[in-house]
């Protein structure tokens, strides 16, 4: 049944994917198919009696998954087609992963039940912040899009392009999911910490994640700090979203597929 459920998952990811906008109740509804099938297939990855799997495949598939329900519920309330086709493809690929990739078992015997909230919420303030990364690459396209030759041949992604909200209103979106991505990366921050003295013995561990993960931090908050002070905008907050969500890729994807798959070592 699990290997059913993720296969379910990618083919109504898929499906969804190709499927053309005048579709767009169904699309709608396959989607929502497709998450609960994914929903299926993560509760027998991450949950294995008492111990808790946290391999890079797990959390980028978890993550895809979030990112796919905030992508449905955005949806509703603004055009974002163009969303669906940059989006969808990658969680049908996050969906496999964990199969081909299973990742560590973590025991939590000793552990406070409370780790189990911070992974939770390293995993949401990721899951955020893609939202965010996807939602900035549609800005760049938007943008390129505007500035486009009068006459230039549009394909059906370039009218799903002209379809999006004003640049004002996505640039809007932008900051309130960086904004809520940023207070669940403090949090995960400052929880790390609890958790480090337990796990390592000391409140600080400096490793890649670590470095990593204040590096986007500090990113993000530059740029929020940019926006509310020095009226930051354009191509100065894409490029400091996209570069805070590089960092945080190799911080929580990049290095642990290093560390598991080519190195073949534990990493927390």
């Amino acid at each position: 049944m699990h290997t059913l459920y993720i296969g379910l998952s990618a083919f109504f990811y898929l499906l969804a994917t190709v499927l053309p906008l005048r579709f767009r109740a169904p699309i709608s509804a396959i989607v929502v198919f497709g998450w609960l099938a994914h929903a299926l297939a993560l509760s027998g990855e991450i949950d294995a009696h008492g111990a808790l799997r946290i391999g890079f495949a797990v959390m980028l598939s978890v993550a895809l998954w979030i990112s796919v329900a905030a992508y449905w519920v955005e949806n509703r309330n603004f055009a974002l087609d163009s969303l669906r086709v940059l989006m969808l493809p990658c969680a049908a690929v996050a969906a496999v992963l964990p199969a081909l990739f299973p990742g560590e078992l973590m025991q939590l015997g000793q552990i406070s039940p409370l780790f189990s909230w911070h992974i939770a919420i390293a995993i949401m303030a990721y899951s955020t912040l893609t939202i965010a990364a996807f939602h900035a690459v549609l800005m760049a396209l938007q943008e390129t899009r505007l500035h486009a030759r009068p006459g230039a041949p549009s394909g059906w992604f370039s009218s799903a392009i002209d379809r999006l909200p004003a640049l004002l209103t996505m640039e809007k979106l932008l900051f309130r999911l960086i904004f809520f991505g940023f207070v669940l990366l403090t949090l995960t921050v400052l929880s790390g910490v609890v958790f480090s003295e337990q796990l390592f013995g000391k409140a600080f561990k400096l490793d890649h994640k670590t470095v990593f993960t204040m590096m986007s931090w500090v990113l993000f908050g530059a740029l929020l700090a940019g926006r509310q002070w020095r009226g930051w905008r354009g191509k100065t907050a894409l490029s400091f979203t996209l570069s805070g969500f590089a960092a945080l890729f190799l911080g929580y994807i990049v290095s642990r597929f290093v560390f598991e798959v080519v190195l073949h070592r534990t990493f927390l």
